[in-house]
């Protein structure tokens, strides 16, 4: 009897275990695709569920994420039959667990070798130059070739990028050469231009130079012949100035001359002289115009009669003398 409740008690045991051992967690971004009896039974996303034992079973658990593959170079001949490597990497996505799960065995397989058709196909249109300069259009091909074809997968390709393009040796070497050439012939072509350049600046800077020169001179011409306009203006000037002063100077020289002879006239008219008086100032004016520089002389009458009146007062002055010597 102890026997049998120990064994009623393992069972209650191991079936509370195995109860407990269906409860699973799904966690976020990820799907778990559940079969019931070996057929699709659902799928269940982020949260707790539970899978009856021995009936239900994971058939497989699919990752949301955007996964990234890079796949190994392939082999790929241009138009111009130009063999060289290409590697891709492809940025894909799942959209629908139950198509990836049940859609295709091994899908990266599927979507490398799909890759490496799709690119051969391209690249098979294409000259090495356009290949070469061309990555743009081939990753957009590539993609939308791609996308399609793994829909019914549950696959969604976002982006394919050509990683590297390996032309063989010999390729690369005349590629360098041509490089190098097209360098150099560019070298030459802007080392021409910079001296043409050149050339011109100085050109421009000699003639702007002359032109300058002449500007210069030509002003100068003009200023020296304004400042000898100037000069002969202000010496005019000074001259009439000089002319006006003399001129000024005499007449004041001429007005108090005969301010003076007018003063003199009216003091002598003032003092009353007598007619002797008269005389002697008239002989003293007849001296002083026949001063030697006279070569012919008028003597006036009045003047005679002076001259006998000087002999007379000669004569008593004699008189006089001699008395004074008798004494």
């Amino acid at each position: 009897m102890e026997i049998f409740s120990l064994v009623i008690a393992a069972v209650l045991i191991i079936l509370l275990l195995i109860i407990l051992k269906g409860f699973r967690i799904v966690p976020q971004a990820q799907i778990y695709v559940i079969e019931h009896l070996g057929s699709f039974k659902c799928e269940w996303e982020t949260g707790i569920h539970y899978l009856w034992p021995f009936v239900d079973r994971i058939a497989g658990k699919v990752s949301l994420k955007e996964k990234v593959v890079d796949f190994k170079p392939q082999p790929v001949i241009t138009k111009d039959n130009v063999t060289m490597q290409i590697d891709t990497v492809v940025f894909y996505q799942v959209t629908n667990a139950k198509q990836y799960i049940y859609g295709v065995e091994r899908p990266l397989q599927a979507i490398e070798n799909l890759s490496a058709t799709t690119l051969r196909n391209i690249i098979g249109e294409l000259e090495l130059d356009s290949t070469l300069t061309s990555r743009d259009v081939i990753n957009t091909k590539i993609t939308s070739i791609l996308d399609q074809a793994t829909d019914r997968w549950g696959i969604k390709v976002n982006r394919v990028e050509l990683k590297n393009i390996l032309p063989p040796r010999e390729i690369q070497d005349a590629m360098e050469k041509q490089m190098k050439a097209e360098r150099e012939r560019r070298e030459k072509i802007l080392q021409a231009e910079g001296d043409k350049k050149s050339q011109i600046l100085v050109a421009e800077g000699e003639k702007e130079s002359q032109i300058l020169r002449a500007q210069a001179k030509k002003e100068a011409q003009i200023l020296e012949a304004e400042a000898q306009k100037q000069a002969l203006v202000l010496k005019a000037d000074a001259v009439r100035e000089q002319k006006i002063l003399e001129a000024t100077g005499e007449a004041k020289a001429i007005e108090m001359v005969q301010q003076a002879l007018a003063e003199s006239i009216i003091k002598l008219n003032n003092a009353n002289p007598n007619e002797r008086v008269i005389q002697l100032k008239s002989l003293e004016s007849f001296a002083k115009a026949a001063d030697g520089k006279a070569t012919k002389i008028i003597i006036p009458s009045e003047i005679q009669g002076l001259a006998g009146l000087a002999t007379g007062l000669k004569a008593i002055l004699e008189k006089d003398t001699a008395e004074k010597n008798s004494n």
